[in-house]
């Protein structure tokens, strides 16, 4: 039987791994322990791991990189999915024994490669030699990005996304990517939030600009070990076919995380902190003005086109005037002289 065939016998009725000892007897086995430094919480329960990989949608034949698998909870999922190849990040070299054990295990129906680094200076663009570039306004990439993410950096993680995402670079160089990730249930929250929602900010408005994000489930924070604070909800994210706006996403995000750090504040308040003291009245309402936004407004009262507005007109203006584009109002204070508009 070919090995094309036997993929597809597997992929039909789900994978089938020798016996191996479960995940928590190889935590056992190996003396795991998560490192409260490094956000490490292990999910055990297969049932749910299972449930994580299934809301990435149909992964049979495509590529898979997981970031940060840990002792392999996830991985055991994936594969039994039927991924064409499997890359894995993981920083801690403590887990190497137990993902070489799935890799072994299962290479005889997929490429797995296991990476020992720091995610954030992985380069996924080089993850998948073999998968073709898909035309952004295509069907969307056989990529797909899943992991259980550590609460310290997920924020940061998400934010560098985004821009990979805006630019069609790293994994969004292969086409329209997917993300499936676990964040602390508020974090969750904060990125589907709607206009007027309590816990509207920052990352609501950047997700919505470039991608389509749907929380797919919570799990509750007992289901890990060692029990985080919190719960944890499970985020499918899905790249637009077309952006919200064609503003780089560099000046996006200063203007949008201007725009919501006064949460309780007029948005107006923020936003002048993006110009220097001699010009900020004037730039500001001129802003405003050409936005067509009310200034009085609070931040989680904005639509996301209103946001685009405001970051578009603060576009406009400072594209001849590189001292107020480079303006940062929390720099030690230097006299900056700008003509004014």
């Amino acid at each position: 039987m070919s090995s094309s065939t036997a993929m597809s016998l597997l992929a039909t009725s789900g994978a089938r791994l020798p016996p191996l000892p479960t995940i928590r007897d190889l935590v056992r086995l190996y003396k795991l322990r998560a490192i409260k430094q490094l956000s490490q919480n292990f999910l055990m329960d297969e049932r749910l791991t299972n449930k994580i990989v299934r809301a990435a949608g149909n992964i049979q034949n495509n590529y898979v990189l997981e970031v940060g698998p840990g002792p392999g909870g996830i991985t055991r999922s994936i594969i039994k999915m039927c991924p064409r190849h499997l890359v894995v990040v993981e920083k801690d070299r403590r887990f190497l024994p137990t993902l070489e054990l799935l890799s072994e295990a299962s290479k005889d129906f997929l490429r797995m490669d296991i990476v020992r680094g720091d995610i954030l200076e992985y380069h996924m663009a080089a993850a998948f030699p073999e998968c073709s570039n898909m035309d952004w306004q295509d069907k969307r990439a056989p990529v797909h990005i899943i992991g259980n993410l550590p609460f310290a950096i997920s924020t940061r993680l998400l934010v560098n996304w985004l821009r990979e995402m805006s630019l069609q670079t790293g994994a969004w160089s292969y086409g329209r990517s997917s993300l499936t990730l676990t964040f602390q249930k508020e974090v969750a929250e904060r990125i589907v939030a709607p206009i007027l929602a309590e816990n509207r900010c920052r990352l609501s408005v950047m997700n919505q600009i470039w991608s389509r994000a749907e929380l797919k489930f919570l799990i509750p924070g007992k289901a890990f070990v060692p029990k985080p604070d919190v719960d944890v909800g499970v985020i499918h994210i899905i790249p637009l076919k077309k952006p919200l706006t064609i503003v780089h996403f560099d000046i996006v995000e200063k203007v949008v995380r201007h725009i919501f750090s006064m949460r309780q504040k007029y948005c107006r308040r923020g936003v002048a902190n993006l110009y220097p003291p001699d010009v900020r009245e004037e730039l500001t309402e001129l802003t405003f003005r050409m936005a067509d936004v009310d200034p009085l407004a609070r931040s989680f009262q904005l639509s996301t086109e209103e946001c685009l507005r405001i970051a578009e007109a603060y576009d406009l203006l400072t594209k001849s005037k590189p001292d107020i584009r480079h303006y940062n109002y929390r720099a030690p204070k230097e006299k900056v002289v700008v003509e004014a508009i």
